[in-house]
Order: structure tokens, then sequence, then C-alpha cells
């Protein structure tokens, strides 16, 4: 009855956690589908455009590396989580105020440093919270309600501006949501203030690790640079429908939040099918990718949206048991750093093969996408080896 009882509130908490992203991700995901419009309203050259996204980025995920450490270091999981949320969801609605490119930029890169900060700490938690229910199950739920969010934000932003054709009510109305999102914090913190207690005896692979990092790690770690920097972005994609007529521009923002729906979906089942078959569910990240760059720039409608829907399928498996893989690799006490050289590696690996797509999209579509295929191809073997080393 016991154990009943510690999964019962293991999963409340996971839910609680759920319904912070879900409203993090209607603040944040809702700004993002217009800021680039916005500074080109206030007056920003395309290349600030340009710099500010992929700055942020970067920022976004380097930075993770830092605040993980940090994370394992002091135990402090929800101070981090609560400065990170704060500063990550009030730099939005903040825009509503921006008169001028420069603030409205620098506040835009301040919300990805806050999200830089709190996601380890997040993360780590989710993972201890995870330990007795499943955690592909419980990083499933998590990646679903976030994606909800992610469809709900641009969608909400959409109607103010279509109703306002102002974009400061648009971020303005983003208050609620990011106010909501703090007040469920706070409570999960009130409700649970020691999440480590969730995770009361290591596995056995874990206990046998000690307290570094196992080498499967780190070739994990080699998976990830190889199959993410092979991952086409959505904004490269979204451009290639608008240069090559392929949709109207009313329907792009239709097909990025259909896009999140599917991540949504897929995260559900992958995290199911993960806590069934193990790591060996990681297959389906190169498995999904592969043929996303050849479908999307194929020149086809119909090719490019099934590219699209599998983009959201792929983004689906990465989200939820790429991070679920890493609770069962590393011992509880270096979770923190583990997730922050997760991240890290992830954002500069889509930074950097995100970049190389990108001038190959000038230069060739088709180098473009043997580019793409390639990297998805080669990240099989070395995947392949950390599924043998997990399973002796």
């Amino acid at each position: 009855m016991g154990n009943n009882s510690h999964t019962r509130s293991a999963v409340k908490f996971v839910i609680l956690l759920g319904v912070v992203s879900l409203c993090a991700d209607i603040t944040y995901e809702g700004a993002r589908s217009i800021t680039g419009p916005f500074l080109a309203v206030l007056g920003a050259p395309a290349v600030v455009v340009g710099i500010v996204a992929g700055v942020g980025e970067l920022i976004g995920y380097a930075l993770r590396l830092v605040s993980g450490y940090l994370t394992d270091r002091t135990g402090r999981y929800w101070t981090l989580t609560i400065v990170g949320y704060t500063v990550n969801l009030l730099a939005v609605p903040a825009l509503a105020l921006a008169g001028h490119w420069g603030t409205a930029a620098s506040l835009i890169i301040l919300e990805r440093f806050g999200k830089a900060i709190r996601t380890p700490a997040r993360d780590a938690m989710l993972s201890h919270a995870t330990a007795k229910m499943g955690r592909g199950w419980g990083f499933g739920i998590h990646e679903a309600m976030d994606q909800f969010g992610a469809v709900l934000g641009p969608a909400l932003v959409a109607a103010v501006l279509y109703v306002t054709k102002g974009y400061p009510e648009s971020f303005g109305i983003l208050l609620v949501p990011a106010v909501l999102s703090l007040s469920m914090l706070f409570v999960a913190r009130s409700l649970y203030p020691h999440p480590r207690r969730f995770e009361t005896q290591p596995t056995r692979r874990q206990a046998s690790q000690g307290k570094g990092f196992p080498k499967s790690f780190w070739f994990y770690m080699g998976f990830i640079a190889l199959t993410v920097s092979g991952y086409a972005p959505f904004q490269l994609m979204s451009f290639h429908f608008k240069s090559a007529s392929l949709v109207s521009d009313a329907y792009i923002p239709v097909i990025y939040a259909v896009a999140m729906g599917v991540d949504g979906v897929v995260a559900l089942f992958i995290g199911r099918l993960y806590d069934r078959r193990g790591q060996a569910a990681l297959l389906a990240v190169p498995l999904l990718s592969v043929p996303i760059a050849p479908l999307v720039f194929s020149g086809n409608y119909n090719l490019a949206l099934v590219g699209a829907m599998l983009w959201g399928a792929a983004m689906g498996v990465q989200e939820t048991i790429m991070r679920a893989a890493i609770a069962d690799m590393v011992p509880a006490t270096k979770r923190g750093l583990a997730f922050g050289i997760f991240n890290s590696i992830y954002g500069l690996s889509w930074f950097i093969g995100s970049s190389i797509m990108g001038f190959l999209y000038e230069v060739s579509i088709l180098h473009l996408v043997f580019f793409s295929v390639a990297l998805e191809l080669l990240s099989f073997p070395i995947l392949y080896g950390v599924i043998r080393k997990t399973l002796r």
C-alpha cells in the first residue's frame, strides 16, 4: 500500500510539472510565433533577426551545462527551477513594452537564458519522480502536456493579433499563462519540497556505475551529436515552403501547430514503448529522421506535408525518451550535470547542423538532403553499440 501511495504521489507531481510546462509553453511558444515579424516592425534588419534567433538558442542550450553542474553541486532543485521559470516567463509579456528592436532582442535572449537555468533542475526532479511509474511514460506525459501548450500558445496569439492588430496586446495577454505557470510551480514546491525522495533506491545498473558517468553515456552523447546535427530545423523547412511556393504564409503556422500535436501524441506512445523495450526504442529517432529531408525538400506538397508530420513525430521521440535514457544511465548524484551536458550537446549540434544545412540550401538542395540522411545513417551504429552495452 505504501508503494502505491508513493507512486500516486509521483504521478501527481509529474502532472503538476506538466501543467507548469503547459502554461509556460503557451507563454513562450506563443511569443516565438511572432517575434520575427515584431522585430521587423521595430525596424530590425534581417541579419539581426537571424543572429538573435541563433544566439538565443545557443545560450538556451549551452548554459544548461553550468546550471546542471550547479544543480548537482548545490542540490537546490527548486531554487534554480523557480528562478529560471521566473526569468523565462516574465521576459515574454515585457515585450509588450519594448519600443526599440534592441530592447526586444535583449528580452528574447533573456527568455532563453531563463530556460537554460531551470531545465536541468526540472528534468532531474522529473527523473526522480518517474523512477517508479516508468520513466518513458512519465517523460511522455510531461512532453504531451508541454506540446499541448505549444499548440495553444500560437493559436492564442494569432487570435489576439487578428482581433487587435497589435503586437503589444498579443504579448501582453501572455502574462496570464505566465502567472498561472508560476503559481502552479509554487503549488508543486509546497506539496513536494523533496523530489529526490521519490527515488528511494537506485536500479542495479545505476548502483554498479559508482558516481561517475559510464562509457555508454559518452557514446550516447556521440549519437545525440550526429542525429541532432542531421535533423532539419523547422525554420529552414518553413523557409522552403514559402520560397518554393508549396504553402501559403497563413498555413505555415498551421502546419507547425499540427506537427506539435503529432509530437504530443507520439510522446505518449514512445514513452510506453521505452518502458517495455528499454533503450532499443531509441532506434525510432534515426528511423523517423532519415526520410524527413528527402520528403520536405522534394518539391511536392503532399510529400512535404508527410515530412513535416514525421518531423513532429521525431521531435516527440527526442523530447521524451532521449531524456528518460539519461536518467537510466546516470547515478542520481550526477543527473543534473548529465542533463546539462545532454542539453548543451543537443543545442550545439542543432546550431552547427542548422547552419550547415542553411548554407547547403543555397548551394544545392540535393547536398542538403544528402548531408541530413548521411548523419542519421551514421548515428545508427553508435546507437546500436549503446543498446548492446546496456543489455549486458
